[in-house]
């Protein structure tokens, strides 16, 4: 049996017990016989839309848009239902627990009935609000586009490069695009940040070239004084399809390469360049993929041969493990990491200055936002598009400007 029908049952008697659960919180609330026929069909037409969707997608094809509407519609359901579940799982320990200090003790309890009845709307009341986030974050929050501005002091920052502003945007994700308008506000956004330097740190398809096709008119006209660089996602090596054979696969993969200088980046390929202003420099790094569990093709001693120690440098690198297992320690000192890749898992909680989570956060110690160690600095950008999951709740997708400063020398 493979593995992927082992994966399918497992999910499937997942599904039927939190189905369970959220079933009994209904009927407990109605008795109309009409309502639970409809909360029956709905669940069955969602899981069965998306085993089809499974069963059906050859390989071949990588992450469609069924797939990622399928996947949509059966976390906007089942989610709520999971916070059905704990609230009804809870009552039954607590109704257990009652159940067995009744043997010792004859005092009066509580009536069963009205309080499942209101653990029941209780429980319906609080998966009203993942049901909401998870319909808005897939109809708006995907476009729900935020421009996040950093300023960042260095000692031993060029004078001629203070104030120097970088815009970096990650994981467009071409192949997932649908609505031309929304992703076109997104990309206005980014030219209004007027930024001297523009920096994409990779994920520009989900698997195939071709999926870049119709947007290249419209990446294709950004403007920055100093330059505009590029580097590649794990995504961008087409390893998550199934290719006829290496050489298709290759093709493929010189047109993701391909891709960037068409529409005005330079693609840096374990190699780095000199950003030279008013006759003084900083280094620009790029690194090819490396990522714990990921594609290990990224190269920084490569990279970072012919750079001196005591140069400024800007590590462009997609993975922030990368710099978690190799870069923040590194005494060559690498000043200012940019990464993209996790998304914040798409999904979350922020108030700023006050509260941040998401499931992303259990994978990867920085997953989103602006981190510091050892004075140097990384920014994992929650990325520009989306994947797998089509919508975004509460991690919103992201336009990073950030500002250099020249630190004062404390004497």
């Amino acid at each position: 049996m493979s593995r992927f029908i082992v994966a399918l049952i497992i999910f499937s008697l997942l599904f039927l017990i939190v189905e369970f659960y959220a079933f009994q919180a209904l009927k407990t609330i109605t008795k109309n016989r009409y309502i639970r026929i409809i909360w029956i069909l709905v669940a069955l037409a969602i899981y069965i839309n998306l085993f089809y969707v499974l069963l059906t997608t050859p390989r071949s094809a990588g992450q469609t848009k069924a797939f990622q509407m399928a996947l949509g519609l059966v976390l906007t359901f089942f989610v709520p239902k999971v916070v059905m579940l704990l609230v009804m799982f809870g009552e039954d320990v607590v109704r257990v627990i009652q159940k067995l200090f009744s043997y010792v003790s004859s005092g009066p309890t509580q009536p069963i009935a009205s309080r499942r009845l209101f653990v029941s709307r209780l429980a319906l009341g609080l998966a009203a609000i993942p049901f909401a986030s998870f319909i808005y974050g897939i109809i708006q929050g995907r476009y729900n586009y935020k421009v996040l501005k950093y300023q960042l002091e260095f000692e031993d920052l060029p004078e001629a490069f203070d104030g120097f502003t970088i815009t970096q945007i990650s994981d467009i994700h071409s192949g997932s695009f649908t609505n031309r308008e929304k992703i076109q506000y997104g990309i206005d956004l980014i030219k209004e940040q007027q930024s001297d330097l523009l920096l994409f740190t990779g994920d520009i398809v989900n698997n195939k070239a071709d999926e870049m096709d119709a947007w290249m008119e419209a990446f294709g006209n950004f403007e920055a004084p100093y330059g505009k660089f590029s580097i590649l996602g794990n995504h961008d090596y087409g390893d998550y399809v199934e290719w006829k054979n290496e050489a298709d696969k290759a093709k493929n993969f010189q047109a993701v390469k391909d891709i960037h200088p068409k529409i005005g980046f330079d693609l840096l390929l374990n190699e780095h360049r000199y950003i030279e202003k008013d006759g003084q420099k900083i280094a620009l790094i790029g690194i090819e993929n490396w990522g714990k569990g990921f594609n290990k093709a990224g190269d920084l001693k490569k990279a970072s041969e012919g750079v001196n120690k005591d140069d400024f440098k800007i590590l462009m690198s997609h993975d922030p493990s990368h710099w978690e297992l190799k870069v923040k320690k590194d005494d060559f000192n690498y000043h200012l990491t940019l990464s993209g890749h996790t998304h914040g898992l798409q999904m979350g909680i922020e108030i700023p200055g006050y509260f941040r989570w998401s499931p992303s956060k259990y994978v990867y110690k920085q997953w989103a936002g602006l981190y510091s160690e050892f004075g140097r600095y990384i920014n994992v950008n929650r990325g520009f598009g989306y994947h797998a999951f089509p919508g975004r709740v509460g991690i919103w997708p992201e336009i990073t400007v950030i500002q250099l400063k020249k630190k004062p020398r404390v004497a």
